[in-house]
């Protein structure tokens, strides 16, 4: 798996989401940039769904999830707040709150553990509570 296509694929869908999330229902928009953020996440999982779906279970053993995997879009928030920019002029994202599919975990007692993936560099997080931040798969390890 090219993790750099993922990592550019990812970012194309947070942007889409993020730009849709900014519009109204009623905006003349909405239809058409719902139907490019579908056909973002459509194309991604039929490039990725099955690698990282082994991802996702491999990270779902390693923090005793007691859930089932889902699709790996579902990993994916439907909101990030923006952070700046890399020196490549990627973006940088940060966890929105609430976003990322909830864990219950044998390992991580908080009532709000949640997996979520973001990019630049790629990578799933494991937020656990407000604050505390948990790489638990990604580039480099």
């Amino acid at each position: 798996m090219d993790l750099k296509k993922v990592n550019k694929d990812l970012e194309a869908i947070i942007l889409k989401k993020n730009e849709l999330n900014a519009l109204t229902y009623d905006h003349k928009d909405y239809d058409d940039v719902e139907e490019e953020l579908h056909d973002l996440e459509d194309d991604f999982l039929d490039a990725y769904g099955d690698e990282l779906e082994e991802v996702l279970d491999q990270v779902h053993v390693k923090i005793d999830a007691d859930n089932d995997v889902l699709l790996p879009i579902a990993y994916v928030g439907s909101f990030y707040k923006t952070a700046g920019k890399n020196a490549d002029g990627t973006h940088q994202f940060d966890v929105a709150e609430g976003q990322g599919v909830s864990i219950e975990s044998g390992k991580y007692k908080s009532a709000d553990t949640r997996l979520i993936f973001l990019p630049n560099p790629l990578r799933l997080i494991l937020t656990n509570g407000k604050d505390k931040k948990i790489v638990v798969w990604g580039e480099g390890q």
